[in-house]
């Protein structure tokens, strides 16, 4: 015959599934009736009450069990906070509570040497991401750790979120981490010696959609692991042929994210979205060309094509770009209020980019009048006294691509047939620009 459970054991196995049930009538009664009860621990994992209600995202229990904790930062056997538990499973609105509650987002485990920034990356939730990214930005963090050192910070093994987001393929994570300053081509080596970056990661799990976001953000095919490995060996021995296609080190590089918008004051959010996009639609001509070399099929589209919009009749009585006549000016300059398209600006900044080492990136100018370019924002566009949405979340089907050649699509800035066509296409819209400003 088996042995029977304790009244001191039927005790605690009732506060416990009370918490993780939500029943707060439950728990306010036994903690009333002995507050002690508050001090019990689960069996092997040693998770207390404030532990488990984080857990399974029990907001009214955690409420009330914070208004009697002193401590909301207390540990159980692996010395994983509340927070981390929360940031663990994705309960977000117990990660901002507990973050409003005064819990500390820098604690390592006693496993793997994690912080909570680490287990919400790992799993997949963008956001408490959001979330904990937001509290270092605010939190005595930024002035004791700094916010770079934070969204790098290294687990036992090297490794940063980022590194886990690439390993399990959460792309908007991988996203989310490097518009927030996470190091593309951080190794888990340190110290000077080889390790493995976010790159060979993803190309261990065999994730497109991460593998272009980091070759988009400047991930180096060519940086071996600590076995001289580079990303596309990796990616052909798990056998992942389009990854393989794009991590292929003779084939032709993606453009990259450019390093002069870096410097630009102000860089609007949406003018960014546009940019971005932009940028998104060049490499994709650039994927489609070499997995057309290689006879690969992508597992997931970078658009769908039944999202897209012709825009042909929106842009017939508008202004297009003086640049490359394709695409609407939908970004203004600042200061001197010049309209180009966000293909055009992306152009712009990839044209003659430095080296990262051995050159220092200056700002970009202005094609038209040469002046620095200071702020980008959302251009506004009518067509026949009607404003037209030009929103980064609506998209647009080009007619041509002119990023076929990369960022050697901005030849035709300093080609003059370019500019020729603008006497006849746009009515001389440039040289009343340009007058306009002499007079200025």
């Amino acid at each position: 015959m088996g042995q029977g459970l304790s009244c001191r054991e039927l005790q605690d196995n009732a506060l416990f599934s009370a918490v993780r049930n939500g029943d707060l009538d439950m728990v306010e009664t036994m903690v009333e009736a002995k507050p002690s009860v508050l001090e019990k621990t689960t069996g092997y994992g040693r998770n207390s009450p404030l532990h488990v209600a984080s857990m399974y995202g029990q907001m009214e229990v955690l409420s009330m069990l914070l208004d009697r904790f002193k401590n909301p930062d207390i540990l159980n056997r692996h010395k994983q906070t509340p927070l981390m538990l929360a940031a663990m499973h994705g309960k977000i609105s117990c990660v901002k509570k507990l973050i409003q509650a005064g819990a500390f987002i820098i604690m390592f485990d006693s496993l793997n040497g994690r912080t909570c920034l680490h287990l919400a990356a790992d799993n997949g939730h963008s956001d408490c991401l959001h979330a904990l990214l937001s509290a270092a930005h605010t939190s005595p963090v930024a002035d004791s750790w700094g916010f770079a050192r934070f969204v790098n910070i290294r687990d036992e093994s090297g490794s940063t979120p980022l590194h886990l987001a690439a390993r399990q393929g959460w792309s908007d994570c991988v996203h989310m981490l490097l518009d927030n300053g996470a190091l593309v081509s951080a190794s888990t080596g340190g110290n000077g010696y080889p390790g493995s970056t976010p790159l060979h990661f993803a190309a261990r799990g065999g994730s497109i959609d991460c593998i272009r976001e980091l070759l988009a953000w400047g991930a180096d095919r060519h940086q071996p692991d600590a076995f001289g490995r580079l990303p596309y060996t990796i990616s052909l021995r798990h056998k992942h042929e389009a990854c393989s296609a794009l991590l292929n080190p003779s084939s032709a590089e993606p453009l990259v994210w450019p390093l002069p918008l870096r410097f630009i004051r102000d860089l609007n959010p949406e003018a960014k979205a546009l940019i971005e996009r932009a940028l998104v639609e060049a490499n994709k001509e650039w994927e489609k060309g070499i997995l057309k070399e290689t006879n690969c099929t992508p597992p997931s589209p970078l658009h769908s094509d039944a999202q897209a919009d012709d825009s042909s009749s929106e842009s017939a009585d508008v202004e297009l770009c003086c640049i490359c006549f394709d695409q609407l000016r939908t970004i203004e300059i600042r200061q001197c209020g010049h309209l180009m398209c966000a293909h055009c600006i992306l152009a712009l900044c990839c044209h003659k980019k430095p080296h990262p080492i051995t050159a220092f990136p200056t700002a970009p100018v202005c094609p038209f009048c040469r002046s620095k370019i200071t702020e980008l924002v959302v251009a506004k566009i009518t067509n026949n006294d009607r404003e037209l949405d030009i929103s980064p979340s609506r998209p647009r089907r080009s007619r041509k691509s002119n990023f076929s050649e990369g960022s050697s699509s901005f030849k035709s800035l300093s080609a003059m047939g370019s500019f020729g066509k603008a006497s006849v296409r746009s009515s001389g819209k440039i040289a009343s620009e340009c007058n306009g400003d002499n007079k200025q």
